[in-house]
């Protein structure tokens, strides 16, 4: 009888790459985020409700949730159209378009909001055009929502980007020529082979989006009750050594954030489960 052999597999074995793979997690993220938890714990449970419960903080995760929300739909929403256009038109600059898609990945955050305020404020380029309507961006929660969309634009279409690639026009050609119009064929063939990728791509924009700093700070304004992000809250209470504090509202935001990408994971999984099904 012959003797079975086992695949060569470049990488070690199951038990060792699992070993280091549970290791690097726990040194990266299960540790740090354990850290947090812990600290929470010298509160009592009604300290840590008064601390993650006040008005102050209570509009915080408002503006960072909605905010986040709100641009991951519009990255979701134009995303989409970015990489259709740069995978299935050519037309001069088009490397040059694609190479800006991942700006925000390169340029630091600080950066993008200094020059998100320098141009939408009342007197800056782009601002002092939409003042005579009433509309002001600078220093407002529109102003938050303009600076997570710039960051979360790359999730969405570096993600469905090589699905359309690899994606082949006979279908549409075919659904064409029996009669089906535009939005028919978008909704029926390309839609649902999309669906995961952009899901996927939705929930890493809504994740960068709930976490960033850097680029809100100066176009927000951070006036309390109005424009004032959670990340913001968290710093400012450190800054005061309110450590137990600070971590009070880290873990809300963990646990929430948490819960929101599960519950669009689990989307993206049933979706993808009956797309298999109804082939």
């Amino acid at each position: 009888m012959a003797k079975k052999h086992k695949p060569h597999r470049v990488l070690p074995g199951f038990n060792l790459s699992l070993g280091y793979t549970l290791l690097y997690l726990s040194l990266i993220v299960l540790i740090p985020l354990s850290a947090a938890f812990i600290k929470t714990t010298e509160l009592s449970f009604s300290e840590f409700w008064h601390t993650v419960t006040t008005p102050r903080v209570v509009a915080s995760y408002k503006l960072t949730f909605g905010a986040s929300l709100l641009a991951a739909i519009i990255n979701a929403i134009f995303g989409l159209l970015t990489a259709w256009v740069l995978t299935r038109y050519t037309f001069p600059g088009k490397k040059l378009v694609d190479a800006l898609v991942d700006l925000p990945f390169a340029l630091p955050t600080a950066v993008a909001g200094i020059a998100f305020t320098a141009v939408y404020s009342t007197n800056g380029w782009i601002g002092s055009l939409l003042e005579p309507y009433g509309l002001k961006v600078a220093f407002t929660p529109l102003g938050v929502v303009v600076a997570l969309t710039f960051i979360g634009l790359p999730f969405v279409v570096r993600t469905v980007q090589p699905v359309l690639e690899d994606m082949e026009a006979e279908a549409e050609e075919a659904a064409a020529s029996l009669g089906a119009n535009r939005w028919q064929t978008f909704h029926r063939i390309i839609l649902p082979a999309l669906w995961p990728a952009l899901l996927t791509g939705f929930a890493l924009a809504f994740a960068r989006a709930i976490g960033e700093y850097g680029s809100v700070i100066f176009i927000a304004g951070n006036m309390p009750m109005i424009s004032e992000i959670t990340p913001l809250i968290i710093i400012t209470k450190l800054e005061q050594y309110d450590y137990t504090g600070a971590t009070a509202v880290a873990v809300v935001m963990l646990v929430i954030s948490f819960l929101l990408l599960l519950t669009i994971n689990g989307l993206q999984w049933w979706s993808s489960r009956r797309n298999s099904t109804s082939r």
